[in-house]
């Protein structure tokens, strides 16, 4: 945090709460009323000159009717907004309607055109799902007909087909295996959906390589919760029936350095993976 003479800290609180009451199009008088002091106080404090702070009181009182955080007004935080209302731009919670495919998530991958997006799905990318699969996993999803998922699915391939994105993608190697043996979560998925459904991840992986790059990692060793990380806009963790998105660099920052972390200890990285693709249909 830059450290100010006394002199200039002074200086920018009266700038800024000046331009606090003109965006407001609060004058002197107003803001006292609002405040509870005289309109001499707000004079003096609005004066030129004056290296004096108000007290702590009138610091809080002028930030509340201003609808401004005391921070910024004192120059601890480039942040205009109060807490709760920063809270609130930079962090949304939005409703997921069944799993990561759906008009939400799309319109965020149009959004992030051009950067680079990382994606951790809860199970297989559904993008990289092929219809036979869809129909058998949405079979009894609530609130989404297995057409609506094929669609979304399908408009979001063609998307990531079309979009200059460099897409990476990291799985735990678990997941692709227990599809692959009708375990777990797959249990019940007929062989030759599971047959197909590999060949196909073994040709995206070759048709949309470097563009797309999957990676396996190992969840003894290392573990992520869904989620996408689209460029340096927005980071959305998936709770199940709730997207969480952040929108503050910081935090997108956290998220996309996990994600690089993830990559970083893979144990199959993206240009071994059709070998590993190819052992598992010999199995």
């Amino acid at each position: 945090m830059a450290k100010y003479d006394k002199r200039d800290r002074a200086a920018l609180f009266r700038h800024r709460l000046g331009q606090a009451m003109q965006d407001q199009g609060i004058n002197q008088t107003a803001l006292a009323l609002r405040v509870g002091v005289d309109r001499s106080t707000i004079s003096q404090i609005l004066a030129k000159g004056d290296t004096r702070l108000p007290n702590a009181q009138v610091v809080g009182e002028c930030a509340a009717a201003l609808g401004v955080s005391a921070d910024w007004l004192l120059g601890l935080s480039d942040h205009a907004e109060q807490a709760a209302d920063l809270l609130a731009t930079t962090m949304t919670i939005t409703e997921a309607p069944r799993a990561l495919v759906d008009d939400q998530i799309l319109a965020w991958y149009r959004e992030a055109a051009g950067y680079k997006i990382r994606h951790v799905p809860a199970t297989l990318p559904d993008m990289f799902k092929i219809q036979a699969m869809l129909e058998w996993e949405y079979a009894d999803a609530r609130n989404r007909t297995i057409e609506q998922a094929i669609g979304a699915s399908a408009d979001r391939m063609a998307l990531i087909r079309s979009a200059s994105s460099d897409i990476e993608v990291a799985i735990a190697r678990h997941e692709l295996d227990s599809m692959v043996r009708g375990e777990g979560y797959y249990r019940g998925l007929p062989q030759p959906v599971r047959a197909a459904q590999l060949a196909h991840l073994r040709n995206i992986s070759d048709q949309l390589y470097p563009g797309v790059r999957i990676y396996l990692y190992d969840a003894r060793q290392v573990f992520s919760a869904p989620l996408t990380v689209f460029g340096p806009l927005i980071a959305v963790l998936y709770l199940g029936r709730n997207y969480v998105a952040f929108r503050d660099k910081s935090r997108i920052a956290a998220f996309a350095a996990h994600f690089d972390w993830l990559v970083r200890n893979a144990e199959i990285n993206a240009s071994a993976l059709p070998a590993y693709l190819d052992d598992l249909r010999a199995d």
